[in-house]
């Protein structure tokens, strides 16, 4: 008797990349000449080196914010018939926001008139202007040290803040 003899057993081919049959990548197809070309989102636009800096942002706004001072200082925001904004959510619904009167408290404040800006907005002088200048100075400084700063507050830090400000918009708009 004679004996067969069996097939060697073959390991499973292993999935993995297909060799290509050229070495150059497939070039993009060519937009025909009507259609416009593809839109680049403006991350990807490289900046001049010093424009991507991470203090620029902070310090373009520290200057904003000291443009506008300025505007304030001559500006006195009690006297009707100034070039200042109007509150948007008071003009539609006629009550006070969380952060009405807040200009005139910056005007106050710049005056040196502690009282007047603590009528303006209370809430606003006691736990906006010391929040928004820790941020403000965080970003600065870590702007400044070349790094980039983005805070979290999370969802409950949210939800705080959204709580003191209604809760405040109630207050003030029931207590007149």
């Amino acid at each position: 008797m004679t004996q067969t003899p069996t097939p060697a057993r073959t390991a499973p081919p292993q999935p993995g990349p297909v060799p290509r049959a050229t070495s150059r990548p497939p070039s993009p197809p060519s937009p025909s000449p009507s259609s416009p070309p593809p839109r680049r989102s403006s991350r990807s636009l490289p900046l001049p080196g010093w424009l991507s800096h991470p203090a620029v942002p902070p310090l373009a706004v520290l200057g904003a914010g000291l443009a506008g001072g300025v505007h304030l200082w001559h500006t006195d925001p009690h006297q009707g018939g100034q070039l200042l904004p109007r509150c948007p959510f008071n003009w539609a619904t006629g009550l006070l926001c969380p952060a009405c009167g807040g200009t005139r408290m910056a005007y106050d404040l710049m005056h040196g008139d502690f009282a007047a800006a603590f009528h303006d907005n209370a809430a606003l002088l006691l736990l906006g202007m010391p929040l928004g200048a820790y941020l403000g100075g965080r970003w600065l400084y870590e702007g400044v040290r070349g790094r980039r700063w983005k805070p979290r507050i999370g969802t409950a830090g949210t939800a705080v803040v959204l709580g003191l400000a209604v809760l405040w918009t109630v207050v003030r708009n029931l207590t007149g």
